[in-house]
């Protein structure tokens, strides 16, 4: 039961964090799951891939809710999200499913390096050049496949990358989080996918699996992310966003300090 209770809370906060900052709340529910597992004692040669699969599979449901949002302000960009698209799930499909061979503790580094860099980039007010603009056709194919891959490999619905290269492209903070958003269902929904086949099978994994995807915390994590994902996209329209990432750049550096210090003290 505190295990359920663990599970919605952190449904809670990746929702918020999905319609907020359009970041599909990853970057919390990995450290948090990895952390939950461990508690479980499950193998610790699954415990990654289970927790990045599991978060995608959740990003899926959460992102619909914070798009359906997005999509009533009319804030999201379509044209932008049909040119990304196509590439973003295509990385993250064979990303996806090329992470479940990758060593755990590997996979486990690369997660906590990669929340140390967003919290630097969350706490940094970098401002772009303005000459800079949207690549062409060819150029987004390579991002949206850059994009995807990186997402679905870390179990996030992309926003820590899309988010920043928008921004970057001169797009307003608040339209880049709204295609950020958008982009994240295709990411996550192929990424899951390529989880699912590769840990198919696997005699390590517990009862209530479906490859490298937990039933039971995707159930808790979805149903309460879908509520209140809403809420996060109105408070990213009326609300300080900088501010509030600075804050939350904090947050993910200190759970990044302590992935770290637990894998190699």
């Amino acid at each position: 039961m505190i295990e359920i209770f663990s599970f919605l809370a952190l449904g809670l906060a990746a929702g918020l964090l999905a319609g907020m900052l359009g970041i599909g709340g990853g970057v919390v529910v990995v450290p948090v799951l990895i952390w939950l597992f461990h508690r479980d004692g499950l193998s610790e040669q699954i415990i990654p891939h289970l927790a990045i699969g599991t978060s995608l599979a959740a990003i899926v449901f959460t992102s619909l809710s914070a798009i359906r949002a997005q999509h009533k302000r009319r804030a999201i960009d379509w044209q932008i999200v049909r040119l990304l698209a196509p590439a973003t799930l295509l990385g993250g499909f064979v990303s996806g499913y090329l992470a479940g061979f990758i060593p755990a503790e590997i996979l486990k580094t690369t997660f906590a390096a990669f929340l140390f860099l967003v919290g630097i980039q969350f706490i940094l007010d970098w401002k772009p050049a303005t000459h800079w603009r949207l690549p062409g056709r060819g150029g987004l194919w390579g991002a949206g496949l850059g994009i995807g891959s990186l997402s679905a490999l870390l179990g996030i619905g992309g926003g820590n990358i899309t988010v920043p290269f928008l921004h970057a492209c001169n797009l307003d903070i608040k339209r880049a989080i709204a295609i950020s958003t958008a982009l994240g269902f295709p990411i996550a929904l192929f990424g899951a996918a390529g989880f699912v086949l590769s840990g198919w099978g696997n005699a390590a994994l517990p009862a209530g699996t479906v490859g490298y995807v937990s039933l039971p915390a995707l159930g808790a994590i979805s149903a309460t992310a879908i509520l209140v994902a809403p809420l996060g996209v109105r408070l990213a329209h009326d609300l300080p966003v900088k501010k509030l990432k600075r804050v939350f750049g904090l947050l993910v550096l200190a759970i990044s300090t302590t992935m770290l210090w637990s894998i190699y003290f």
